[in-house]
């Protein structure tokens, strides 16, 4: 689990925060650097996967 350094994240929540920042996607530039680190974070990883290449998942239940 990462910790933000103000208060300790339950699994569950950390992944909402996760899964906010992947449907959220906002690119580096137009970041606000307040946001949860968690938020960042996983918006680092989107960044990453998008500039490899891999293809964004698509789930059963959104439809698509």
């Amino acid at each position: 689990m990462t910790s933000s350094g103000l208060v300790e994240l339950d699994f569950i929540e950390e992944l909402r925060l996760r899964c906010w920042a992947r449907e959220n996607y906002v690119p580096r530039d137009k970041r606000v650097s307040d946001w949860h680190p968690v938020v960042l974070e996983e918006m680092e990883r989107k960044d990453r996967d998008l500039s490899e290449g891999l293809p964004t998942p698509t789930y059963a239940w959104t439809g698509n």
